[in-house]
């Protein structure tokens, strides 16, 4: 593919404008690409998600999120019966051992109930993740624009 010369200088920003998603770790477990859409306002729910890898032995399990931006923070599942989508609350995400899990919509997630700020893109916002084994960890989520799809970095999975 041919790219005009003029566009030159727009692909070397758009490449350049995605930098590498920042990682934690606990244990054997390491999240990234933590990420959620910004809000219009504080009266509707907002989300969470991330990417969790298992590099030890055993398997684990996210058990609870908590968050100052929202005062019933939970993890929830997208689940569609007969062409019907619900999402219930999960009393646990499985991290295999030697695996990942993806947190993102249509599937695993954070829901972020009562807000107590509007989150705006650009911002991050702090995570605490409670592990059934390898304890917490607290991540920064960056807030992305409405429409995002995913986050706004390059993981292993771009």
């Amino acid at each position: 593919m041919r790219i005009p010369a003029l566009a030159m200088p727009l692909v070397f920003l758009a490449s350049t404008a995605l930098a590498e998603c920042p990682i934690w770790q606990t244990g054997d477990l390491t999240v990234s690409a933590a990420w959620s859409r910004a809000t219009i306002g504080m009266n509707r729910p907002a989300v969470f998600y991330a990417t969790i890898s298992n590099t030890g032995n055993e398997d684990d399990a996210l058990l609870d999120i908590a968050t100052p931006v929202s005062r019933m923070p939970m993890l929830h599942e997208t689940v569609v019966t007969d062409g019907v989508a619900s999402m219930p609350h999960a009393m646990r995400i499985p991290v295999p051992a030697g695996g990942s899990v993806a947190l993102a919509p249509g599937g695993y997630h954070g829901m972020l109930m009562d807000l107590t700020q509007a989150l705006a893109q650009g911002e991050t916002y702090p995570m605490v993740l409670t592990f059934e084994k390898a304890g917490e960890v607290t991540v920064d989520v960056a807030v992305t624009a409405m429409t995002a799809r995913g986050a706004e970095c390059l993981t292993d999975a771009n």
